[in-house]
């Protein structure tokens, strides 16, 4: 039975009265519209200059005047918000990918620009309102529609994580659930302000004191309806790590209140299945429930993009790889590169090699694993690491075919040993070659950092293997490295 609010010593105070969460979804996207419109009628705008004044196309002796496009740009701005509208760019998540996002623009604009100007032709050619709309216009107007909308959505989204930060924009979060998962949940949204929760408390199965991270219990499953109800509950994060169906819909009704959100962490078998297919045997339906993303002709695309990539690499940095070998020779005595045999496709271990970052004997004391801060790196070492230049030598382990550039960390086969028998399907990660970065490692699960963590994230990667992915965690680590941003790198 419910407690008496007026009595409970859970109760917390709501915040101030604020705009309601559906009327700040309204503005976000209403503000993201006027956003765009802006910016692809600015660039039709700009692409008219550019097509008198750059030399890249034959400038024309005589150019239309602007007010003449009017009907072009309408149609040309239209055409793409509605795209944008029917592709779902309008759907605003707090997190998400920004070269996803590229792809997503890059595509839409591209379609938008040539439906808008096939339309044109068909809708205005002979009449009063038809304008000549040449290749050179379109070109500046397609390449400036991309630019400025790109531009235009950053902006966007940079001032509304902002005002998030600043708790102007923020949604009230009940998390439900006291593990592993539900910790790991509230340290993620402790140290990400930008997402604009603010954690009211934490609901348990039983009753329970204190706090986790500093958010107090405030309650048991049948509270929930109540502390929805005071503390204008706008999110609900079902956050168990083990549990029953039956006590999963349980929570589920006690949480439908109005427009609460609700989102449920899966649990393992959910985890497992992912993305689930039906196969036909001889007319039995089979349910597959664990495949590998990455086989036939796939195989083949991607050595060929590891070549490309290793040989180009090789090519372009062999001057400063030579710069940095008379550097580490320089600083310290000893071998220029490191050599340790690490394990990678199908367990197998090979040589992989680096540029040496830490003292010659750096391993006679016995400690391998390299920590935070750790004594035994070098002065130019520790810029090596945190720039992920000490790998590069790596290239020459992908030309040789014994890693590739995207994949798994290898580890050190006494490591393997021992994380195959503590993580369940640790192996996994083994399906394919191991990488000079990966899922895990532009996300910061790497140095001293949760195996297990680790080993999920190279699960996914594993299970949803594509060329684009693999382009997206190269495109993350360049920026990384150039930035010095790489999270956990020491």
């Amino acid at each position: 039975m419910a407690r008496d609010p007026q009595s409970d010593a859970y109760t917390v105070t709501p915040r101030a009265v604020r705009l309601s969460n559906d009327h700040l979804k309204a503005l976000s996207t209403a503000t993201l519209l006027l956003v765009d419109l802006v910016m692809l009628a600015a660039a039709f705008v700009l692409g008219y200059e550019a097509r008198g004044q750059l030399p890249f196309f034959v400038r024309p002796a005589e150019q239309p005047a602007l007010s003449t496009y009017l009907p072009t740009i309408i149609l040309h701005t239209a055409t793409i918000i509605l795209m944008f509208y029917f592709s779902q760019l309008y759907h605003l998540k707090r997190a998400f990918s920004r070269i996803e996002q590229l792809r997503n623009v890059i595509g839409v604009v591209t379609l938008g620009t040539l439906l808008a100007s096939g339309t044109q032709e068909f809708l205005l050619q002979s009449t009063a309102l038809e304008a000549v709309y040449p290749r050179s216009l379109l070109f500046y107007v397609w390449f400036l529609s991309l630019f400025l909308t790109v531009a235009g959505r950053e902006l966007h989204r940079r001032v509304w994580a902002w005002l998030r930060r600043r708790g102007v924009v923020s949604d009230n979060l009940l998390i439900v659930g006291d593990g592993n998962i539900a910790y790991e949940i509230s340290d993620l949204i402790r140290s990400s302000p930008e997402l604009g929760y603010i954690i009211v408390g934490i609901v348990t199965a039983e009753e329970k004191q204190g706090d986790m991270l500093g958010y107090p219990y405030i309650g048991v499953y049948s509270d929930i309806p109540r502390l929805i109800d005071d503390l204008q509950v706008e999110q609900v994060i079902v956050a168990l790590s083990d549990f029953r169906r039956a006590e999963v819909l349980e929570l589920i009704n006690l949480c439908q209140r109005g427009k609460v959100d609700i989102k449920v962490y899966p649990d393992m078998f959910s985890y497992v299945v992912g993305d689930l297919n039906v196969d036909d045997l001889g007319g039995k339906p089979l349910l597959t429930v664990r495949d590998i993303a990455l086989r036939g002709w796939k195989l083949s695309l991607k050595r060929a993009m590891d070549l490309f990539g290793a040989i180009v690499g090789l090519v372009l940095l062999s001057p400063i790889m030579l710069i940095t070998a008379l550097l580490i020779r320089l600083e310290s005595k000893g071998s220029i590169f490191y050599w340790q045999t690490r394990m990678g496709l199908d367990g197998r271990p090979f040589p992989m090699i680096k540029f040496r970052s830490m003292r010659e004997d750096a391993e006679t004391s016995g400690r391998t694993w390299t920590v935070e801060n750790d004594e035994r790196v070098t002065r130019l070492g520790r810029y090596m690491r945190r720039s992920n230049w000490d790998e590069i030598p790596q290239l020459i382990n992908v030309l040789l075919g014994h890693m590739s550039l995207v994949g798994p960390r290898p580890e050190r086969p006494m490591y393997v040993r021992q994380f195959r028998r503590q993580i369940p399907d640790y192996m996994v990660r083994h399906r394919e070659k191991s990488g000079m970065t990966g899922w895990a490692q532009i996300n910061g699960l790497r140095g001293d950092t949760s195996i297990a963590q680790r080993t999920e994230a190279d699960r996914f990667y594993v299970e949803n293997w594509s060329l684009w992915l693999d382009i997206v965690i190269i495109i993350r680590t360049i920026w990384q490295s150039i930035t010095r941003s790489n999270p956990n790198a020491y």
